[in-house]
């Protein structure tokens, strides 16, 4: 297993630029399709019941008549130092070395601690077996496990297409270019507002964006250390 604190190894994350977002909700079909996410109807979601590992923040500026709208995607910030991590009793959340909260979906036995104790609501509870109209049960995605109720569920950053990509490029004697590996949400984002990368490397667009002097971390106070850097909007 690789090292963390190895320079070799990748520190994974995110930056969303929140002058880009125009709220269109590309990032949750994507993430729905990419990861097996099941689908729920208008009932369950009146009971809050919904899955969504990626959702949009809806939030209104300036007063009546000059109002306007602002749009801020919320995901599992995949903290350095995750509250969710240390409260599960039988160590289905943890930390990978690349820099990932991770989650063992059969090892979860469904106690919820580690969604209380994450300050984004970012894990989500699986109440029902997972349904899909036809023909969207053709469209699986057989590198995802089918999560079934009673089971805690989150964004993994889409760790089956990290793994496939750095599996390619071993084969090939070479290291993981830079923006070579894009989650679903980033690959279907039409204005480029999400961008994915290692910030371990200090010359990758991610690194170099963190550093814009409008970046923020979510709930930075928490000291929860988050791997997702947002960038204020301009106006």
């Amino acid at each position: 297993m690789s090292d963390s604190t190895s320079p070799q190894t990748p520190q994974w994350g995110m930056v969303v630029d929140l002058d880009r977002c125009t709220g269109c909700e590309a990032c949750v079909v994507a993430c729905h399709a990419e990861n097996n996410i099941r689908i729920s109807g208008e009932a369950e979601a009146a009971q809050g019941r919904a899955i969504n590992w990626i959702r949009i923040e809806r939030y209104w500026e300036g007063e009546y008549p000059n109002v306007s709208v602002k749009f801020m995607p919320v995901l599992c910030q995949h903290c350095a130092n995750a509250p969710c991590e240390p409260v599960c009793p039988v160590y289905a959340s943890y930390h990978t070395p690349d820099g990932l909260n991770a989650q063992v979906y059969n090892r979860c036995i469904g106690v919820r601690y580690c969604g209380n104790n994450c300050p984004y609501v970012a894990r989500q509870f699986n109440w029902f077996d997972p349904h899909w109209d036809a023909p969207l049960q053709e469209q699986l995605n057989p590198d995802v496990t089918v999560r079934m109720n009673g089971i805690m569920e989150k964004c993994t950053f889409c760790v089956q297409r990290i793994r496939k990509t750095k599996e390619q490029a071993e084969l090939d004697k070479r290291p993981v270019r830079d923006g070579e590996i894009q989650p679903a949400c980033v690959q279907t984002c039409p204005t480029s507002a999400l961008v994915f990368g290692n910030r371990r490397d200090p010359e990758s667009q991610v690194s170099r964006m963190a550093k814009n002097d409008r970046g923020f971390k979510l709930l930075e106070s928490l000291g929860t250390d988050p791997a997702v850097t947002y960038l204020k909007r301009l106006n």
